[in-house]
C-alpha cells in the first residue's frame, strides 16, 4: 500500500517528476523483492560459505546495534538482497559554479535533500550532464547502502559485503541511526548525526570484540582530511560572498581546489593512508564534489559533545537529539554551533 500511496502522490510533480519517481519506485521495489532471510541463508550448508560467514557478521553487528547502541529493533538487516551492480543507487550532487549552496530536491517522505538518487548509472550521468549544460558543477557518487527511514525493512545489500567487517558493521549502525532520529529536510543534521553514531558505535564494537585499539585504522586520516576539506569549503564560501569579480572568483576557486589536491597527496604519503579517496581525487574537483563533506561532517563534533553531556547514555542521547531537532531552524543552528565549539575546546 505504501508503494501505491507514493505513486499516487507523484502526479503533482509533472512529467519529469513522474519519470524520476517511476525509476525510484521500480528500483526500490526490485531491491525489496529480492530479499531473502539472512537466518535461512546462514543455516543452509548449500549456500556459499563466504556469504554465510559475512552474514553472520551482519547478525552480530545488528545484535550489538540493538542491545548496546539501543538502535531500533525491527526487521531491517534481517534479510539479504543481491543487487547485481557495483552500487545500488547513484546520487547526483550539483551546485552553481560560484556557490556551495547545493541544488536541493524535495520528496514526500524525506523532505528536501541535497542530491537526487538514480538506480541506473546511465540515468544519473544523464542528469549530471543536463545540469552541467546549465552551468552547474556536478558530482555523481555511487551509494552502497541507504535507509528507507523505517518505512520498509531495509535489507543487507550485496554491495555492502565487499567491505571489511568493521565498515560493514559501521554502515549498519549508520543506517539504523537514521531510523532512530531523522529531521525532515536537513541533510547536514541527519548525516552528521548518523556519522557520529557510526563512529562511536564502531569504537564501542571494537572494544567489545577485544581489539587492542578502539580506533579503526585510518580513522585519524579521515578526521584530518575531512577537516582539510571543510577548510577549503570555508575558504570558497568567503570567496563567493566577497566583492571579487567573477574572473577573480573563478581563479581563486581553481587555486583553492589545486591546493586541496596537493594536500591530499601529501597527507596520503605522510600517513600512508587515504586510498578510499583516490577515485574521488582522480577526477577534477569542483563545488559539487565538496558537498558531501559538509553534509556528513559539519555537525559531528556537536553530536559528540551532546553524547558526552548525556553521560554516554544512548537512550538519553537520542532523546536529547530528538528534542534538539524540534527547535526552530535558527535556534537549532545556533545550538549546534555552540556544541561544536565546545567540542573543540
Amino acid at each position: 500500500m505504501r508503494w501505491l500511496w507514493l505513486a499516487a502522490s507523484l502526479w503533482l510533480s509533472g512529467c519529469d517528476g513522474l519519470r524520476y519517481y517511476a525509476q525510484a519506485v521500480q528500483g526500490g521495489y526490485g531491491v525489496l523483492a529480492r530479499r531473502e532471510s539472512i537466518a535461512r541463508i546462514v543455516n543452509d550448508p548449500n549456500r556459499d560459505a563466504r556469504l554465510r560467514e559475512r552474514l553472520q557478521t551482519v547478525q552480530q553487528a545488528r545484535r550489538f546495534a540493538v542491545t548496546a547502541l539501543h538502535l531500533p529493533d525491527n526487521g531491517s538487516y534481517t534479510r539479504y538482497s543481491e543487487v547485481h551492480a557495483p552500487f545500488v543507487v547513484y546520487n547526483v550532487f550539483a551546485a552553481p559554479a560560484l556557490s556551495l549552496k547545493p541544488v536541493e530536491h524535495c520528496f514526500p517522505v524525506a523532505g528536501c535533500v541535497a542530491y537526487r538518487g538514480y538506480y541506473a548509472e546511465a540515468d544519473a550521468r544523464a542528469e549530471a550532464q543536463r545540469l552541467q549544460s546549465r552551468g552547474y558543477d556536478t558530482f555523481v557518487g555511487g551509494v552502497t547502502a541507504y535507509s528507507t527511514l523505517g518505512w520498509f525493512d531495509d535489507p543487507v545489500l550485496s554491495t555492502m559485503l565487499r567491505w571489511d567487517d568493521e565498515r560493514l558493521a559501521a554502515t549498519i549502525f549508520h543506517e539504523l541511526a537514521h531510523q532512530a532520529v531523522y529531521l525532515k529536510g536537513d541533510t547536514a543534521f541527519n548525516e552528521s548525526f548518523a556519522q557520529f553514531v557510526e563512529r562511536e558505535g564502531l569504537r564501542q564494537w571494537r572494544v567489545a570484540r577485544g581489539f587492542t585499539s578502539p580506533q579503526p585504522a585510518g580513522d585519524d586520516f579521515d578526521d584530518v582530511f575531512a577537516a582539510r576539506v571543510l577548510k577549503t569549503r570555508a575558504q570558497l564560501e568567503a570567496l563567493y560572498a566577497s566583492a571579487a569579480s567573477e574572473a577573480d572568483q573563478r581563479a581563486g576557486k581553481a587555486a583553492a581546489l589545486s591546493d586541496l589536491q596537493r594536500d591530499y597527496q601529501r597527507l596520503k604519503t605522510e600517513r600512508q593512508a587515504g586510498n578510499g579517496y583516490d577515485a574521488l581525487f582522480a577526477r577534477p574537483l569542483n563545488n559539487a564534489v565538496l558537498l558531501p563533506f559538509g553534509l556528513y561532517h559539519q555537525w559531528r563534533p556537536a553530536f559528540a559533545a551532546l553524547y558526552a553531556q548525556s553521560g554516554g547514555d544512548w537512550p538519553r542521547f537520542y532523546e536529547v537529539v530528538r528534542t534538539l531537532s524540534r527547535l526552530p531552524k535558527p535556534a537549532l543552528q545556533a545550538r549546534l554551533q555552540t556544541l561544536a565549539a565546545s567540542a573543540s575546546l
